[in-house]
């Protein structure tokens, strides 16, 4: 019970930080490219870190490495033929919502799994690597909460709309978090497996989407904030877990 109740704060958190984001409607005339910069870089460092540290070594010591390598991949490539799918986002913004959507799902299950190991017997998964990998894609859902909104404002939507476009875009998260968390004794033996794709559709929207977008108009605070977030990560996970 109390891996459920952990993992329901956890994914919750996730979708207030979208909501968060979403508001921004209401108090911003558009989004500041800086503060957007600071908060994917220091995103895309704590999400890289805790993809090592909290999903792939714990994958690895109860797995064999070929499985870990395919599992990671196929993670990835899930995510590029996502991408593929709604590579037009550019041009019809509802697409752009419905691929955030979509890709927010392993996300929330990264989540989920983090939080439902960290309270199994012999499990890898620390809480505070479970806390750290929250607290990481919870930072990057406020600018992608704030983004879908103001894509939704470009087609001309009212700014409650907007918002509550925003905010749908993000409740999948606490939705599959609690769902991995349900199946996590059932699903025992296929952990590192989950937690390999995990890891590599986080690696994805890194790689993809969160280091080009803390590095638009070569601005050091994106690099600066990155190594922060990464330093900020490897210290939960490795000194406090």
């Amino acid at each position: 019970m109390k891996a459920y109740i952990f993992t329901m704060i956890s994914t919750l958190i996730l979708f207030a930080a979208t909501t968060m984001g979403a508001l921004g409607v209401f108090l911003l005339k558009k989004m500041n490219p800086i503060i957007e910069r600071v908060c994917m870089g220091l995103a895309s460092g704590i999400m890289l870190a805790a993809s090592v540290f909290s999903l792939l070594l714990p994958a690895l010591e109860s797995s064999s490495c070929l499985t870990v390598i395919l599992s990671f991949l196929l993670g990835g490539v899930l995510l590029w033929l996502l991408d593929g799918l709604f590579s037009w986002k550019n041009k019809k913004k509802t697409l752009f919502f419905l691929a955030v959507t979509l890709h927010n799902i392993p996300e929330g299950m990264a989540v989920g799994l983090a939080c439902t190991l960290a309270f199994q017997a012999n499990s890898s998964v620390t809480m505070a690597s479970a806390i750290a990998l929250t607290i990481g894609i919870a930072i990057q859902n406020i600018p992608e909460g704030m983004a879908v909104s103001f894509a939704m404002m470009g087609e001309g939507g009212k700014k409650k709309k907007a918002f509550f476009y925003g905010v749908l875009s993000g409740i999948v998260e606490p939705i599959f978090g609690l769902f991995m968390a349900i199946l996590s004794h059932q699903l025992q033996s296929f952990m590192p497996l989950f937690l390999s794709i995990a890891a590599g559709t986080m690696f994805y929207v890194v790689v993809d989407e969160l280091i080009p977008s803390s590095k638009e108009e070569n601005s050091r605070a994106g690099v600066v904030s990155f190594m922060l977030g990464f330093v900020i990560m490897m210290y939960l996970d490795v000194v406090l877990g």
